[in-house]
């Protein structure tokens, strides 16, 4: 894989921006993809999350996109702007206004939050009754398939982020795995095939094992990113996807709006 489409840099969660690139260059990669963190919601509680987290590329784009430009004329290496926007079908509204009036390269789409919290939050959803939780797990597939069916973002990012919390690790149902396939199918938002859960020490990538197989039976294609934040994870965790994607005999592709 010569492209890394899903890493984050000091804009959001992540790293200098120009340590992050070094990295990729040094590692050998075409392309990168720096794609921030943002939330667009006028909910209260997710401006207060949003400003605590500081995912304020809605008001530091500009700066951005001023740094990106300086920075390509450094490096050896395509560095696409992009963004990972936050999704709730409450706030649909505001995110479609903002990826319009912004020039990303292309976006990802991902679901963070379940009843009000981070899904990586382990202890919340631990105190949950096993029946809430699969409840829960069940209400991230309806927003998704919402997402995917609303074709506003390119890329749905790690399409089963639950899998990295052991409250909710093995709750999914078969189920829900073939409606979202068959929304892809109908869609022209791409799946990501992303190394975040080795992030979390378990060695896999995201979607697991069982979905992944319903999605490549159904035809799908994918496109790939690390979920980097750090420039040591670009290696390390481009190296692992690089070997499981060649164990899996699963090819990744470009979202289609880089391929024009």
């Amino acid at each position: 894989m010569d492209f890394d489409l899903h890493t984050h840099t000091t804009y959001s969660d992540g790293a200098i921006m120009d340590m992050m690139a070094s990295a990729a260059e040094k590692y050998g990669l075409k392309e990168v993809g720096f794609a921030d963190h943002c939330n667009v919601s006028k909910r209260e509680r997710m401006k207060t999350i949003k400003y605590g987290y500081g995912f304020n590329l809605d008001q530091t784009y500009e700066r951005r996109e001023k740094a990106l430009k300086e920075l390509r004329k450094r490096r050896d290496i395509t560095i696409y702007s992009a963004v990972e926007m936050d999704y709730d079908p409450r706030d649909e509204e505001e995110i479609e206004a903002f990826l319009q009036e912004n020039n990303f390269h292309y976006s990802l789409g991902s679901v963070h939050y379940l009843d009000g919290m981070n899904i990586h939050v382990e202890k919340y959803f631990a105190r949950r009754t096993k029946k809430k939780r699969k409840k829960l797990v069940e209400t991230y597939f309806d927003r998704l398939e919402r997402m995917i069916e609303l074709e506003i973002f390119d890329v749905a990012s790690h399409i089963d982020l639950f899998e990295r919390n052991q409250a909710l690790q093995g709750l999914a149902k078969i189920e829900d795995y073939k409606r979202i396939a068959e929304a892809f199918k109908k869609s022209r938002t791409m799946p990501e095939i992303n190394a975040g859960r080795a992030l979390k020490g378990l060695k896999e990538l995201h979607p697991t094992e069982e979905f992944r197989n319903i999605l490549v039976e159904a035809g799908i294609s994918f496109t790939a990113g690390t979920d980097s934040h750090a420039p040591e994870d670009i290696p390390q965790l481009n190296s692992h996807m690089d070997k499981r994607l060649q164990e899996l005999g699963i090819a990744v592709e470009r979202p289609a709006v880089l391929q024009s």
